[in-house]
């Protein structure tokens, strides 16, 4: 059936018109988009920077399984934010005297530290827990790998709270520790693992002239540009590489960087920022990695600053002390001492999020921060012997840069053990 057709009178055209409330609507849009355009395109513009919710949760590449990794840690946990919690039924992890591997500018005990309470603390992180360090997992992960630390005396004290913390489980014959290259790198075989756990001196990770790693103490420090070959042959064939590098750039407000060689008669050296000489040594150790490493084979890690306390009225002490007697803690949550250059923190995350080899980062500088009691302070060996000022004033020649072993360091281990079998 047709519909009916329509009447005459409906078929004649007539004029279009605009009712008055949509005319008095449209006009008020207008209005509004006329006063207030700046901040819609404000919203517009932010609301396309952010991805779609299901390019979060999407698995990229960077997200794949990592080499080591047997799990991972719980959704939403930070494990280096947390508190220090006294436990002496776990702590130490070790006794001083069973580990002969220790140097004696760290073995507190044996220089008559009188005090043990450094040793019986264990880092909570909030809201989640560290995995217990599991040293036979880690042996056996090292079968037949090499695991090397790179940069200055503080890694090499990690380094060595590793091989303490790993060592009992080795048989006496099946273990060896040696030096090559004029100590420049340091060896610990576990002869039935056919497994290495090794330390290279590089305090700047690129050549430098402080470079011996017996006689560095040089004030006026120079760096290679261009040079992080040098040291990364040494590098190459390790399964886990764990570097750090800071102390050794806090000499002032520039660095001087040389272009050529340090052979050269004449030599080629501008003064620059530290921060853009350090953001170049970043740059290279992740142009290394990229060129260099398998990342379905091997794993990176690159350790934060870590702090001194030489400056004791930042944390409300007496003017002109520092770490010498202290004992306990610093309580502020916030507290940040002004050795720990938040800029070089900033150049950090800034190069490590544009790395393209998947780089983890041991954020071990706060935790490490409020720890003013576990420095070796005057507990350790003098090189030199002390003068009868030095002696009446143990602040004068207190070590409040390096960490008395058992200690500190074993719980960066502990970190690294985490981020490597649960990043």
């Amino acid at each position: 059936m047709k519909p009916p057709l329509p009447s005459s009178s409906s078929a004649v055209p007539r004029k279009a018109r605009l009712s008055p409330y949509l005319f008095i609507l449209l006009a008020f849009i207008v209005f509004v988009v006329i006063l207030y355009g700046e901040d819609f395109m404000c919203i517009f513009g932010q609301l396309e920077t952010i991805p779609d919710r299901r390019d979060i949760s999407r698995p990229v590449k960077e997200r794949e399984k990592l080499p080591f990794a047997i799990g991972k840690t719980e959704e939403g946990c930070d494990i280096f934010s947390g508190r220090w919690v006294r436990d002496e039924l776990t702590r130490p992890l070790y006794e001083e005297s069973e580990c002969p591997y220790i140097q004696p500018q760290l073995t507190c005990q044996e220089h008559e530290r009188p005090d043990t309470e450094y040793q019986k603390w264990r880092w909570q992180p909030h809201g989640c827990n560290l995995p217990s360090f599991n040293a036979t997992l880690m042996l056996e992960s090292l079968r037949g790998k090499r695991m090397m630390f790179v940069g200055d005396s503080l890694n090499r004290g990690q380094y060595v709270s590793m091989i303490c913390l790993l060592h009992r489980l080795i048989p006496e014959d099946g273990k060896s520790m040696k030096t090559y290259n004029n100590d420049a790198l340091t060896v610990f075989r576990a002869k039935d693992y056919n497994a290495s756990i090794e330390f290279y001196w590089a305090p700047f990770l690129l050549e430098s002239n402080s470079d011996n790693a017996i006689v560095h103490r040089i004030t006026d420090r120079i760096v290679r540009k261009g040079s992080i070959n040098e040291h990364g042959k040494h590098w190459k064939g390790v399964d886990i590489l764990v570097f750090n590098t800071y102390l050794w750039w806090m000499t002032g407000q520039d660095m001087k960087v040389m272009k050529g060689s340090f052979e050269d008669e004449e030599k080629e050296i501008t003064q620059v920022p530290t921060k853009d000489a350090y953001r170049m040594a970043m740059t290279s150790l992740l142009r290394w990695a990229r060129k260099n490493l398998d990342p379905s084979k091997k794993r990176v890690f690159f350790t934060s600053m870590s702090p001194t306390h030489t400056k004791s009225i930042e944390w409300g002490g007496e003017p002109g002390d520092n770490c010498y007697n202290q004992t306990t803690m610093i309580g502020d949550p916030n507290y940040w001492g002004s050795d720990c250059k938040k800029g070089i923190m900033k150049v950090i995350g800034e190069v490590l999020t544009k790395s393209k080899f998947p780089i983890t980062f041991l954020n071990i500088t706060q935790l490490s921060s409020y720890r003013k009691d576990a420095h070796t302070s005057i507990y350790k060996k003098q090189w030199n012997p002390l003068t009868p000022q030095q002696l009446a004033n143990p602040v004068s020649y207190a070590d409040c840069i390096h960490w008395c072993l058992p200690g500190l360091q074993d719980t960066w281990n502990e970190l690294l053990f985490a981020k490597l079998f649960y990043p």
